[in-house]
């Protein structure tokens, strides 16, 4: 396998004090595009958050670029090249699609796929047709377009993805598998957590499974497809 890029340990984290998180290990190589599966409630979000410096209770390492992020705030983490899209979008409502771009802006990073808001509008078409719109009027999936593009205006390695499928139209959900297939021919990791067995397959060459805050499964996605029992204990399916 290629150069772990991301590179999680025995993460434990809590909201207060409920643990949620039991000792999750994960990692993510250079180029590869890794689902963290589960149901609502799972701890899916909660691994991204704890992996990106966002709780305030963590033990356990995470290593990124074989650098340790234990003890550095999001905004540290964020330079080092970790991207962060969550799952509720946090987009600056008042500010245009071309002014929420320049809002991410980083400068290019050895080893690292370069954007540009030109390269970007490639990519998302729409969003090159409303440059002037303000954040707060667009459609969710517009919305959702912009958040992943203002985390590529600082020229990640590695893209964090909450939730990337989830209340979005079918049309849009296309375009977002569209989009993460582009992402991968640049180079760029993607951890993405996901409950949609489908899109994931789309995109992904890995999946870990999580249920109660532990990793119950590991392996390709057409591993996690042909196992009938993981999908129907922990996904549902």
């Amino acid at each position: 396998m290629n150069t772990a890029l991301l590179e999680v340990t025995g993460l434990r984290a809590w909201y207060g004090r409920a643990q949620i998180l039991f000792g999750v290990d994960l990692r993510v190589a250079r180029g590869e595009v890794v689902a963290l599966m589960g149901r609502n409630g799972a701890g899916k979000s909660t691994t991204i958050k704890a992996i990106m410096g966002l709780l305030r209770r963590v033990e356990g390492q995470v290593a990124f670029s074989g650098q340790s992020l234990r003890g550095l705030d999001a905004f540290q983490i964020a330079r080092l090249g970790l991207g962060f899209v969550p799952e509720d979008r946090r987009i600056f409502s008042e500010l245009t699609v071309m002014e929420n771009l320049e809002v991410g802006r980083q400068p290019p990073r050895h080893g690292a796929p370069s954007w540009s808001p030109e390269k970007l509008f490639r990519v998302f078409p729409n969003l090159g047709t409303m440059t002037r719109r303000p954040g707060g009027r667009m459609s969710g999936g517009e919305q959702q377009m912009l958040t992943v593009a203002r985390t590529l205006m600082g020229n990640p390695h590695l893209v964090l993805l909450d939730e990337p499928s989830e209340g979005i139209a079918p049309k849009i959900v296309e375009a977002m598998a569209n989009l993460i297939l582009e992402l991968k021919k640049e180079g760029l990791s993607v951890l993405l957590s996901e409950q949609n067995l489908h899109f994931a397959q789309l995109v992904c060459d890995r999946a870990y499974v999580i249920e109660k805050g532990q990793v119950r499964h590991e392996g390709t996605m057409a591993e996690l497809a042909d196992d009938e029992e993981v999908k129907r204990e922990y996904l549902g399916v």
